[in-house]
Parts: structure tokens; sequence; C-alpha cells
């Protein structure tokens, strides 16, 4: 990139002012917090950071990692990492953030990145406020290691229905494992589990001192429509609060009526929108 480019990549010099910049919206941005809390700025294994700087400050960043997350961004700031996105090409497997930001991205850079292999343009971001509307499935409860086998057909099954394509494609699942049994080491893998199967599961993905996010929400589909949703979120999230963060979000398709609902009974309300480019 030119030196006259608004974009350069952050570095470690940078922390105070990347947490001040995420500090402003600690919900909507517990993604990239975490993300960056755990690897730090400079993470390397091409993850970068970039920034987005206005009359010498930091102005906006964007994660650029598996997933590429823009934070703050408004339309200049879009146009920036477009421009550098199109010059160092797509290396990230979705585009997630603001509906508006990740719309105006898009469209400017579709043409040399395109075409995706699924577009969700409108993704409720949720958060409950405080204590579940409804009782806590009792049954619900943290994963034990010696579980792993029962919950990663079910973690697989779930990313399979929500994306599109399995996550153990390249590697034979053994990534995707991994990554399963450091949320379940971390207590952060819940399910109810009963015969050796399990009934209902939820992890908590992303986690910083003030939110966490839920991700990963799936009920075994011969007990769907059953009522188990609800009572098994309201464990969760009890769990989440008393041990994990005090803020507790998720975000869902717009298209899910059934799981709307049920995030709807347990306390959850809309607090803003995500847009996600998959390829």
């Amino acid at each position: 990139m030119l030196r006259t480019s608004p974009v350069r990549i952050l570095g470690e010099r940078d922390r105070e002012a990347v947490r001040a910049l995420l500090d402003t919206d600690p919900v909507g941005n517990v993604f990239v917090t975490s993300r960056l809390m755990t690897a730090g700025i400079s993470a390397g294994n091409g993850t970068e950071v970039w920034g987005h700087v206005e009359h010498g400050r930091l102005a906006a960043l964007c994660y650029s990692g598996a997933n590429l997350v823009p934070v703050n961004a408004g339309p200049a700031a879009i146009r920036s990492f477009a421009d550098h996105a199109r010059w160092r090409g797509r290396r990230c497997s979705s585009i997630v953030g603001p509906v508006d930001a990740v719309g105006d991205f898009w469209q400017q850079v579709a043409p040399a990145w395109g075409p995706a292999r699924a577009i969700r343009a409108r993704q409720p971001v949720l958060e409950i406020a405080g204590e579940p509307a409804v009782a806590a499935d009792p049954r619900v409860r943290r994963v034990r290691i010696s579980e792993l086998d029962i919950l990663v057909p079910a973690c697989v099954a779930m990313f399979t229905e929500e994306v599109g394509v399995p996550p153990d494609a390249g590697d034979g699942g053994a990534l995707y494992r991994a990554r399963i049994e450091e949320l379940v080491r971390t207590g952060r893998a819940f399910a109810r589990i009963e015969d050796g199967r399990v009934v209902f599961k939820a992890e908590i993905g992303a986690v910083t001192p003030q939110a966490c996010q839920i991700q990963g929400v799936w009920v075994h589909p011969d007990l769907r429509g059953q009522g188990l949703s609800a009572p098994g979120m309201a464990a969760v999230v009890g769990h989440a609060r008393a041990d994990i963060a005090p803020r507790v979000t998720l975000y869902v398709n717009d298209f899910n009526t059934p799981a709307r609902a049920a995030y709807q009974r347990v306390g959850f309300q809309q607090v803003g929108e995500v847009m996600s480019v998959l390829f």
C-alpha cells in the first residue's frame, strides 16, 4: 500500500487506542475484543488488525482473520478497508459485522472477491440484561471432557445445518474437534445429555470481562418442538452471568422463527443487527 493510505497494520503499540475503540460497544465488539485479548494484536498466522486513521487518531479498525470484521467503520473507513482488501486478496471465510458497514464493504469487494456462497443480510443481535424470564432446565450443565465424543457429533451437525458446509471437511475434523475440546476444558460448553446423546447444547464462544457470546445452540432434530430450547437457554444464561460475564449476547438468523421465539421467551431483546457474507 502507498504510505499515504489511511490504513495501516496495527501492532501492540496501538493496544490502548484499540481497546478504547472496542470499549465503545462491548456487546457489538465482543468477538473482536475476545480474539485480541487471547492472541494479541500482532497475532500472526495470517491474522491482522487494520486501522483507519483520521486526523492522526485511530477512528476505525478491521479484524482480518478467518472472519473479517469491521469495527466502528463509516463510509470513509469502509472505502479504505475495501481498497486494502482488494489489493491483499481474500483470505477470510466470512465477513461479519454491522449491516451498513458489511453491505457497503461487500458491494465494493464483490467484483474481486465474489461470488459468495451465502449472504445472511440481516441477523438480529440479541442481549439479555437480567435474569431469564423462564425457569432453567436443571439437566443442562457443563460438558465433561469424558463426554467429548458425545458432544462433537452434535456440534458438527449444528454447524453443518447452520453454515451449509461441514466443519470437518478439510483436515478430517482435527482442528474443529480441538476447538470444541478447548471450550469443554474451559467450562464454556453446556449440554443436556441423556442416554449417550445430546438433547440440547450451546457453547459460549467469545468472552471478555464485559460480555460473552452464546453460539452453537442446537436441539436434537427428533426432539424439536417440545419446548426444550427456552429452558436450556435459560440455564446457559444463568451459568454465563454467574461465572463468565455480566452481559450475555448472541445473534440469530432473521428467518429462524422458532429460535427467535425461544430467545424472546427467555428474555433476550434485540440491540442491533449484523450481516454475514459466507464463502
